[in-house]
């Protein structure tokens, strides 16, 4: 018996994990994927925003600018890079420059600092690739760049630190009221647990509904990306917006944390809310919209593409707190932009909530506070690296020549908490496979080292999910 079931490893499950294994509680965070921050925490835009853009008075509103607060600290206990590079929200004639009013005033209501109105010319004086036809732009000092799958992993990794059970490759396909507890009938078996958290990102509502729950619905978004190679680095300082719509934040143009650029993403509703496909027309809008933005941009330095479906919820807002249709089921669902920047100030409100409900809930007299760091032997110093690698020889040995990953990094991935188990798994954690050969290089590496250190043939290595197998058979033995 569980006193508390997470369903969904996104960026919210993830936190809410982490914020409660501070307490004498046993959690378990499921997982339908084999790898956490499979869903939209794996394909998005990676900026935490400054709140200029939610409703005031909204849960948006609130959480975005206490996430976006908390960001530094976040970042730093996690030991994941975070870059405030700041942005601008640009505007193209008089229309949009009463849009760009609007916005500041209701960052100004939000309680957001750093913000500002500049002309055109005082933008291009400071991003000169921007167009030439902006005539006015939003300036949000607190905005920042961050990587949305190492945020998801890295809390998830950090609540498995202090006890709290991960359980991948774990769909939900019931849940029971059995009066004290929530029956959990699942793709791995049954689960029985005091309470359940619904964090399932784009199913939320269908979770919700299994107990009863009708009270929102979900609507998928697919958005398209395109990644520049590092050889863009530079083109823009700051994330460039333009003005939203009531179908999202619009294309962008963004340093990622990672040194490369990134543009887009489309927005379209879609039926099929695991419809992860690229397509031209994608590309092509992408790249429009950003050149509209930066015409400097080379779409040939393109090196990959990817797609995420957003939950759009149909309340309008953010979905947290405690179901009136069962009591022992807590919400947070329908968690779109800005929730990235809102997730632990997400997992705060919620398990806050959760306290008020009478949830029993004992801190822990210790607890690990901080993630341990990753070592990236590229960004050591020389000393520092020639003694990792005395100590254990893997650290000496590149495998991923694009982002100079080495074994020792590869095996760091796989050995920690909830560590990897496939290529993906690797990837998004250690970032072989990354650079623009696209693995081409390094792949057959990986699946070797992934074969050897989790003990099973390299016919059953996974590139993401089950029935991804890189391997068909072996043609020969040794």
């Amino acid at each position: 018996m569980y006193d508390i079931f997470i369903i969904g490893s996104g960026v919210s499950g993830g936190f809410i994990a982490l914020e409660l294994s501070k307490y004498n509680l046993k959690v378990a965070i499921a997982e339908r994927s084999l790898e956490p921050a499979n869903g939209c925490s794996r394909a998005n835009s990676g900026i935490v925003h400054g709140g200029y853009d939610p409703i005031p008075g909204t849960l948006k509103a609130k959480l975005n600018l206490r996430g976006s607060q908390m960001m530094p600290e976040v970042a730093k206990r996690l030991n994941i890079d975070f870059d405030p590079c700041g942005a601008h929200v640009l505007a193209f004639g008089a229309d949009d420059d009463a849009k760009i009013q609007e916005l500041y005033q209701r960052g100004l209501t939000n309680g957001v600092e750093g913000l500002s109105v500049i002309t055109g010319d005082e933008l291009r004086a400071k991003e000169p690739n921007v167009s030439e036809k902006v005539t006015s732009a939003l300036y949000s000092a607190t905005t920042g760049i961050i990587s949305p799958y190492k945020m998801a992993i890295a809390s998830t990794e950090l609540a498995c630190m202090n006890g709290c059970e991960f359980i991948r490759n774990c769909e939900v396909t019931g849940l029971e009221s059995k009066g004290d507890h929530i029956a959990i009938h699942t793709t791995l078996g049954d689960y029985n647990s005091k309470y359940v958290v619904n964090a399932a990102g784009v199913n939320s509502a269908i979770i919700a509904k299994m107990l009863g729950d009708n009270s929102f619905g979900i609507i998928a978004r697919k958005g398209e990306y395109l990644i520049l190679d590092k050889s863009e680095s530079g083109i823009v300082k700051s994330v460039i917006f333009q003005v939203p719509s009531n179908m999202g934040k619009g294309i962008l143009v963004s340093p990622t944390i990672d040194g490369n650029v990134l543009l887009g993403p489309t927005s379209h509703n879609v039926d099929d809310k695991d419809d992860k496909s690229t397509t031209s027309a994608g590309i092509a809008e992408a790249v429009a919209g950003a050149k509209r933005s930066v015409p400097t941009v080379n779409e040939r330095k393109l090196i990959t593409m990817f797609a995420g479906v957003r939950s759009v919820p149909t309340t309008g807002d953010f979905v947290i707190g405690q179901s009136s249709a069962e009591l022992r089921l807590f919400n947070a669902a329908g968690i779109e932009s800005p929730g990235l920047t809102s997730s632990p100030a997400i997992a705060e409100y919620l398990v806050g909530i959760m306290k008020q409900a009478g949830v029993e809930m004992s801190e822990k007299k210790n607890y690990f506070v901080t993630r341990p760091a990753e070592k990236h032997v590229v960004h050591m110093p020389q000393n520092e690296a020639n003694e990792l690698i005395k100590a254990d020889p893997a650290y000496g040995k590149i495998v991923c020549r694009c982002e100079q990953i080495t074994e020792g990094e590869i095996i760091d991935a796989i050995r920690r908490p909830a560590g990897a188990v496939t290529v993906d798994g690797v990837k998004m954690r250690a970032r072989a496979g990354m650079g623009r050969c696209h693995g081409g290089f390094c792949t057959s590496r990986v699946i070797e080292i992934l074969s050897r250190e989790l003990g099973v043939p390299e016919t059953e290595i996974k590139k993401q999910n089950d029935g991804s197998n890189m391997l068909y058979r072996t043609l020969r033995e040794d």
